[in-house]
């Protein structure tokens, strides 16, 4: 069934749609990547063990809350959870929500509406997604400022320009001039349009995930919809042991609708979860069970994803840091439990405090980008373009982070043995004291032998001095005014789009503006 309306949602492109498609600028994008690499594990199985046993119980003595939900309370009470409902606390007892968690898939295909850009989520997978959640912008010309839609729609268009990002995101950047009841749909709509990468949907309020699942009806057919994973949704944890009616709510929708949601605590060690890594991952695996389960008690075999956003304080300024040691150690912890439990994992990113584009910017980001590679993260949000501990969406840091993801296509890759590899004749050609430049080996794999990034300067100081010294950040700002200006929307059935924005303007038009 699922793959007859697969079919006739190729069909229903129309003739504009594939006469564009031929005629239209051809966009290099990578695959999702896929690792031939061995990952860091950095937890025994006796920590494992300790783990998982005091997880279970803060599940069963201390539980955990659902506020202002009593339709998840009494979900619970039916599964056979004690329920305080005076407190909203759900004790749950050792080893229920584990086995709940068993009918959650361990892979997800995520459909985009071009097929060629669908992602798998899990096992040796990993897919890259840009920043979320941003308030403000920063472009070296502008400077910091709040976010507008114009900007979205800008990171929407690098994203999906920028070759080694498989995926189109979510909330790239908060559009504060637009209405808060309704930018939602305006974010939505500029995914669906500008982009035909798979997207995020809105969790903001359980009816503005509702309208994410309608609009993708629109765009995808409604039986394709409810047979397959569309839209991947982040479901944030209120850390510690705490679940809100609005991101519960989302993804009550969501599960029920058949679409992805990444149950992830939001915790910064020291702050909502204790100082040690340990005790930190105990708390996370609660949480992350906790609420798995919940997805599954909505409806069994709901697509879920094991997520873990985990940075630390500075105890000094009482600020989050990022690309801290302990918060890869953290990293390749959960990535072990999520494991273990069968289920894909999300983490990492460009996380970072700079202000700027800068030097902290990129060691924390190369810190954390490692961590995701090496620690089994199967779906990075924040890949490219954090910046200021998550207030920023900075355009230059984004292609500057999106250029550094081919680095890690490259690692992931592992390292051919085959017998070009072993290059044989090249030594015996080249022979003592010759080079190599010229053999019949570098002519023939010196296109793909190295990966070449398309935006760090890599030529003479004096080339680069009569070029105007450009930093990376210069170089960034004339990448991203290359990529915009190269840029053009993925073709799209215009029946379609029109239904589109005909929803969206009547969903408008049903409410009057609210800012907060």
């Amino acid at each position: 069934m699922a793959e007859a309306s697969a079919r006739r949602r190729g069909r229903g492109g129309g003739g504009a749609a594939r006469r564009a498609a031929r005629t239209g600028v051809k966009i290099e994008a990578a695959k999702y990547i896929e690792r031939n690499i061995p990952l860091t594990e950095i937890l025994n199985e006796e920590a494992l063990e300790i783990i998982e046993r005091n997880a279970d119980i803060l599940l069963e003595e201390v539980g955990v809350n659902f506020v202002n939900n009593k339709a998840a309370l009494d979900r619970w009470k039916e599964a056979g959870a004690d329920v305080d409902y005076d407190a909203e606390r759900v004790r749950i007892p050792r080893g229920m929500a584990r086995e709940l968690c068993k009918t959650a898939p361990s892979r997800i295909i995520q459909h985009a509406r071009n097929p060629e850009r669908n992602v798998e989520i899990g096992g040796n997978t990993l897919v890259c997604a840009p920043v979320y959640g941003p308030p403000f912008v920063r472009d070296a010309e502008g400077g910091r400022r709040y976010a507008t839609m114009a900007d979205f729609e800008k990171f929407v268009k690098l994203g999906y320009m920028s070759k080694w990002l498989h995926h189109s995101g979510g909330t790239v950047c908060e559009p504060t001039d637009v209405p808060v009841n309704k930018r939602h749909l305006d974010m939505l709509l500029a995914h669906m349009t500008l982009s035909d990468k798979p997207f995020m949907g809105s969790v903001t309020e359980p009816s503005r995930a509702q309208d994410s699942v309608e609009m993708c009806e629109i765009l995808f057919g409604k039986e394709f919809v409810q047979e397959n994973t569309v839209m991947t949704s982040l479901i944030n944890v209120n850390s510690p042991m705490t679940f809100d009616d609005i991101m519960m709510g989302a993804l009550e929708v969501y599960a029920k609708n058949n679409q992805a949601c990444i149950v992830s605590p939001f915790i910064v060690g020291g702050a909502m979860a204790p100082v040690s890594v340990v005790g930190t991952l105990t708390q996370v695996l609660a949480e992350v069970t906790a609420g798995i389960a919940y997805s599954q008690l909505i409806r069994p075999g709901a697509p879920v994803i094991f997520g873990a956003f985990v940075t630390s304080i500075d105890m000094n300024s009482g600020a989050p840091t990022f690309g801290t040691p302990e918060a890869s150690q953290i990293l390749y912890g959960a990535g072990q439990l999520a494991r273990r439990m069968g289920l894909p994992f999300r983490s990492g990113g460009g996380l970072c405090g700079s202000k700027l584009p800068d030097a902290q910017a990129a060691y924390e980001t190369a810190h954390t980008h490692n961590a995701v590679l090496n620690g089994g993260v199967n779906f990075m949000l924040h890949s490219c373009g954090w910046l200021e501990g998550g207030l920023v969406s900075s355009f230059e840091k984004f292609v500057m982070d999106a250029d550094q993801l081919g680095v890690l296509h490259k690692l992931a890759a592992g390292v051919a043995y085959d017998e070009n590899a072993q290059a044989m004749d090249a030594v015996r050609e080249v022979g003592p004291g010759g080079h190599y430049l010229g053999c019949a080996h570098t002519q023939a794999n010196f296109k793909d032998a190295f990966w070449r990034s398309d935006l760090l300067d890599y030529k003479p100081f004096e080339t680069w001095e009569d070029e105007g010294a450009r930093d990376t950040q210069a170089l960034a700002a004339a990448r991203v005014a290359e990529l915009l200006g190269a840029y053009e929307a993925p073709p799209l059935d215009p029946e379609v789009e029109a239904r589109l924005r005909a929803y969206v303007e009547e969903k408008k038009a049903s409410m009057p503006d609210a800012f907060v």
